[in-house]
């Protein structure tokens, strides 16, 4: 999958309203972006094919077999939401961690702290990167880790986090821009494109 500021446009972003899901539990602290995609996999140009590459040196052993202690490995979790430790994303500024998350087929990334790069980055090509307590990040762990079948409900509009089994949940932040423009699909271009009839008409209306 992908999606990009190209001349074509392979896919319009998922519109985001309420994801309902399991998790996939990555307790770990310091993830940062060699790790999310290493730097070899930084050639293509286009924002496909890196879900493949996700994790890849912890995924893989050196002869490309998977390494079974590997959550992604694991089949006992699965879904469209990663929840991993405090301050995902360090690192470098490189988009195709954000790309190779969405391509893998994350749709939402929970953690008690965000590298601010990372989360722009994700929002950008619609990913929601959804900021808790580290209070309700331990239950979110322990109850997955508990039962891999536990549900988390994502609503955006409300912005909320819930865990299911529980009922509990908080409430994170988002900007109102990235807010409607996940709502919509849209990236940027799609949202000049959105409005562009209200930009012709400013600018018909400027002075000489």
């Amino acid at each position: 999958m992908g999606h990009g500021l190209w001349t074509n446009k392979i896919m319009a972003y998922d519109k985001f309203n309420i994801l309902t899901s399991t998790a996939v539990p990555l307790p770990i602290e310091n993830v940062d972006t060699d790790q999310l995609i290493p730097a070899r996999f930084l050639k293509a140009t286009e924002r496909v094919g890196f879900g493949d590459n996700l994790f890849r040196d912890w995924r893989y052993n050196p002869d490309n077999t998977p390494k079974k202690d590997f959550v992604l490995n694991n089949p006992t979790f699965s879904g469209k939401i990663l929840v991993g430790g405090k301050n995902f994303g360090s690192g470098s500024s490189r988009e195709h961690a954000a790309w190779a998350v969405y391509d893998y087929g994350f749709r939402c990334v929970v953690s008690s702290f965000f590298a601010d790069i990372f989360r722009n980055n994700c929002l950008n090509i619609g990913v929601l990167p959804v900021q808790v307590s580290p209070e309700f990040s331990e239950k979110i762990f322990s109850a997955v880790f508990a039962d891999p079948k536990t549900e988390i409900e994502v609503n955006l509009t409300k912005q909320t986090i819930t865990l299911l089994s529980t009922g509990e949940k908080e409430t994170f932040d988002i900007s109102p821009y990235k807010k409607d423009n996940m709502t919509n699909g849209f990236d940027d271009i799609d949202y000049l494109q959105s409005i562009k009839t209200e930009i012709q008409e400013f600018a018909e209306n400027l002075p000489l």
